[in-house]
């Protein structure tokens, strides 16, 4: 069966601006998205791509339009089943703002159970786009024979649940992966099972580099990770010494210590060996964003 080349959208504005963009009309790549889109001929020249089928959003018309000037001849498709998920209520608003809302959890740690008021659920966006994919698969083939490649423009959670289908992995797992706007995941459908051949290469391996500030959820202390044991709120009295450890249960490591304000939950690493033999206390690391105090 044909191998699908799965292409998200290049940057768009909603991205730069923290919005969920959904089907939002009007959104349009911004200068980088436009660049990513230009460069992808080039990324895709040494392919004979046998078609092209889009997302009807303009992101994703976009993003495929110079590879569609460079190739005259090749012929263009739509399919609503590969757009966005409909996000309902939630479209158009801020991702800042949507964090602190309960159904966020849900779509993040358990996402088969996730549906967006007034949108659909997570579930039902994934079998719609599956069923697209094997359509346009058994398509392919018989216009265009077994070893055909074809390409998919859509966007980022579209994707990442094909890739999970692709892989058998259950939908609460598919948070897991990661696909760059512009990227290209390659897949070979066989007929007893499909072969994930390219995950989100985008050529560029600059975004692998540390960032400077840690993403959400990882909490940090001097560029070090610690595990992620809540202490309740109501445990802090008073501000704590706090240190923080490589995971590496390795007491030569350097540890830093501070003092954080009462209030603040702490993230407790546990015990570890200290020098002489002796248990140390259980170090703390601060939660994301919190900066260090002297002392």
């Amino acid at each position: 069966m044909p191998t699908l080349l799965l292409v998200r959208h290049g940057r768009s504005t909603a991205n730069t601006e923290g919005l969920l963009a959904g089907w939002t009309p009007g959104v349009h790549l911004d200068d980088r998205g436009t660049a990513q889109a230009a460069a992808l001929p080039g990324r895709l020249a040494p392919l004979p791509l046998a078609e092209v089928v889009t997302s009807p959003l303009d992101r994703c018309r976009e993003t495929v339009g110079p590879l569609l000037q460079a190739r005259p001849g090749l012929t263009h498709h739509t399919d609503e089943r590969i757009g966005e998920c409909h996000y309902g209520d939630w479209t158009g608003r801020k991702l800042a703002e949507l964090k602190d809302e309960p159904l966020m959890e849900v779509v993040q740690a358990h996402p088969s159970a996730a549906a967006f008021p007034g949108g659909e659920s997570m579930r039902a966006m994934q079998t719609r786009a599956a069923e697209a994919v094997r359509e346009w698969n058994a398509r392919v083939e018989r216009d265009h024979g077994p070893d055909a490649v074809y390409l998919m423009c859509s966007h980022g959670d579209i994707i990442k649940s094909l890739v999970a289908d692709a892989l058998g992995l259950h939908l609460d797992l598919f948070q897991r992966i990661s696909v760059e706007p512009c990227s290209v995941t390659a897949i070979r459908y066989t007929r007893l099972r499909p072969f994930l051949l390219r995950l989100g290469d985008t050529g560029d391996f600059a975004s692998l580099a540390p960032r400077e500030e840690p993403p959400a959820g990882d909490a940090t202390v001097g560029g070090r990770r610690g595990r992620t044991v809540i202490v309740p709120r109501s445990r802090v009295k008073r501000p704590h010494s706090c240190v923080a450890i490589h995971p590496s249960p390795d007491p030569r490591l350097p540890m830093e210590t501070g003092r954080v304000p009462s209030g603040v939950p702490l993230r407790p690493t546990g015990t570890f060996r200290g020098r002489h033999g002796r248990t140390a206390r259980a170090p703390y690391v601060l939660p994301p964003g919190l900066r260090r105090a002297p002392g």
